[in-house]
């Protein structure tokens, strides 16, 4: 049972900062479109590019604004809501999830450092047992040594593996050399935390250089879900970039007086803003498909939208 305390303490307080960085370029792109567009229909507009202001030194204090939102988006994105998607995501599984995770995959294999292989044959997360393991090492596309056991154990007071019932064949210069044993303590590039059964939602409680690590380590171990982190991390830097293509949309959309008034810049400049966040999605999921390069697929939809930009500026009054 959850109280109503561990209810707003544990999800909702970190909810809130998930919720409004999501959709803090809509909000401003609302907000911006509501007060313009009173200004608008005030004909306050015309009496300021009339007074000899350009549009462009109009459209100068909303662009100082949506600066510093982005860089609030950009940091509070990358640094502070993290942790608290971490909280969030950590009181649904304690209290929503019906089972434990477990890490099913079978027959992993993993690239743990340049030229050295890992396999197992399946993984345990209750015991943090890796059951039929192997490691090879290579030396210019050449095996040189290979190391096979019954099981590998973590062992968390020492901090190292301990393989168990091994063999280690070693190649130098033609020659081989065995050895066995029952027990050996060895450090590896490899921790419990590769087997957590985590789903994609993971990359949601990284900071980005967090992510940027757990990327570069993917790209050793050869992962296939590497996309996944890849546009996550794309998002995370066209998102800020976001606010000033909506803030100029919608100034450009709302400054011209028209018969409808706020209600019809509104209705005009969520189509167009609804449009754009679900093209955002959309180019996503090829990225992740593997379609389309991630980076790409993130600044797409800014990028075609940019160009919408510059139309509207084009229409808009002078």
């Amino acid at each position: 049972d959850v109280s109503l305390k561990q209810a707003i303490l544990g999800y909702y307080v970190n909810f809130i900062p998930y919720f409004a960085i999501l959709f803090s370029s809509l909000i401003n792109f609302i907000a911006v479109i509501f007060f313009t567009s009173k200004m608008a229909y005030n004909t306050e507009i015309i009496a300021i590019l009339s007074s000899g202001v350009s549009f462009a030194r109009l459209m100068r204090p909303y662009f100082i604004s949506a600066t510093i939102i982005a860089l609030f988006s950009f940091y509070m994105n990358n640094y502070l809501l993290p942790p608290a998607n971490k909280k969030r995501l950590d009181f649904s599984d304690r209290y929503f999830r019906s089972g434990p995770r477990y890490f099913s995959q079978r027959n992993v294999h993993k690239q743990i450092r340049p030229n050295v292989y890992i396999y197992m044959e399946s993984y345990s997360n209750n015991s943090n047992i890796g059951y039929k393991f192997s490691m090879e090492k290579f030396d210019r596309n050449k095996l040189v040594s290979k190391m096979m056991a019954d099981y590998i154990r973590w062992d968390s007071v020492k901090g190292k593996w301990n393989v168990r019932n091994y063999y280690i064949r070693n190649i130098y210069d033609g020659k081989e050399e065995l050895l066995t044993g029952t027990s050996l303590d060895t450090t590896l590039n490899l921790s419990p935390n590769d087997f957590a059964a985590q789903d994609n939602f993971i990359f949601e409680t990284m900071t980005l250089p967090f992510l940027n690590r757990y990327i570069d380590q993917l790209k050793l171990q050869g992962a296939d879900n590497i996309n996944v982190f890849q546009v996550e991390k794309g998002r995370r830097t066209a998102a800020p970039f976001s606010t000033y293509i909506l803030t100029f949309i919608a100034v450009a959309l709302s400054s011209r007086k028209v018969r409808g008034g706020i209600g019809m810049h509104i209705g005009a400049g969520l189509g167009l803003a609804f449009s754009y966040i679900f093209f955002m999605q959309f180019s996503s999921q090829f990225a992740i498909s593997g379609s389309i390069p991630p980076m790409v697929a993130a600044w797409i939809p800014n990028m075609i939208y940019l160009v919408i930009c510059v139309f509207l500026y084009r229409l808009a009054p002078k």
